[in-house]
């Protein structure tokens, strides 16, 4: 099992100095600052689970698992469990604005930096404290998503997943570091529910084309009219809640979504 890397622990961070933010207090991002991408293909250290059953929820939502309950409740059909995942959530942006979106619902940020997963663990903890009972359902867990989401996610677990302004990669010999490409959707299509959203955004329309085309070629994937996407509440945040997003609004860049439903097919 994989204890104390949630917001409600106290391990797998790197940056330390959140260890000095006062109760309710935002930690600064200057102290978690770090390089923009990772080597997503390079072997890093943390515990990973070995399997869905021995992720320990407890440690990531104590309001929802009393008493260290996370990992029997877990098994238990009509036990909470995750149902959002933001696939490199960088600062905690979207999280935070999806947590009172949908507040009762089970989300998780999946980062692969120390220092920026610490920064999020510590941004969480200071809204628990500075709002009780909001922000409860978020927490965030340092993994590399391309090798470990059935490690953390059940078949058909996940109603939405996102991926935030990824890394570009942009020579072609690593592309296959791309967190988008046929292989990973066949995992991504693994642990999202038939009907759940796959959401996809960047500010390099080659990468966009790149990641539409894989979701337009996967037999598991179909595009959302424009016109559903208008009601979508979600759809607004892609562009509006994360670090990335708002420097591209500040320099009047252009963005490109491909947002995607997981549908089925009669061999499953």
């Amino acid at each position: 099992m994989t204890r104390g890397d949630g917001a409600n622990g106290g391990g797998g961070g790197g940056g330390g100095s959140g260890q000095h933010q006062g109760a309710g207090k935002l930690p600064r991002k200057r102290f978690y600052r770090a390089r923009a991408h990772s080597n997503p293909l390079s072997d890093s250290h943390f515990p990973i689970p070995i399997s869905p059953d021995e992720f320990d929820l407890s440690q990531h939502y104590p309001r929802y698992f009393p008493d260290g309950e996370g990992e029997s409740r877990d098994g238990d059909a009509a036990a909470p469990r995750i149902r959002f995942a933001d696939v490199g959530c960088g600062f905690g942006g979207l999280l935070v604005g999806l947590s009172t979106l949908f507040p009762d619902t089970l989300m998780i940020g999946m980062e692969l930096r120390d220092k920026v997963t610490e920064y999020v663990k510590e941004r969480i903890l200071a809204l628990r404290a500075s709002n009780p009972g909001k922000y409860d359902n978020i927490s965030v867990v340092r993994t590399n998503s391309m090798k470990y989401i059935p490690n953390y996610f059940r078949r058909a677990q996940l109603s939405k997943m996102f991926f935030l302004f990824p890394d570009p990669h942009f020579k072609e010999k690593n592309h296959r570091r791309r967190v988008i490409s046929m292989q990973l959707l066949d995992e991504y299509a693994y642990v999202m529910e038939v009907g759940g959203i796959i959401y996809t955004i960047t500010d390099v329309e080659e990468l966009g084309e790149w990641m539409r085309s894989c979701l337009e070629k996967h037999p598991l994937f179909e595009v959302i009219p424009e016109e559903l996407l208008k009601a979508d509440p979600v759809v607004k945040l892609l562009s509006t809640a994360t670090e990335e997003g708002k420097k591209v609004a500040r320099n009047g860049g252009q963005t490109f979504q491909a947002i995607f439903r997981r549908i089925s097919l009669q061999k499953e």
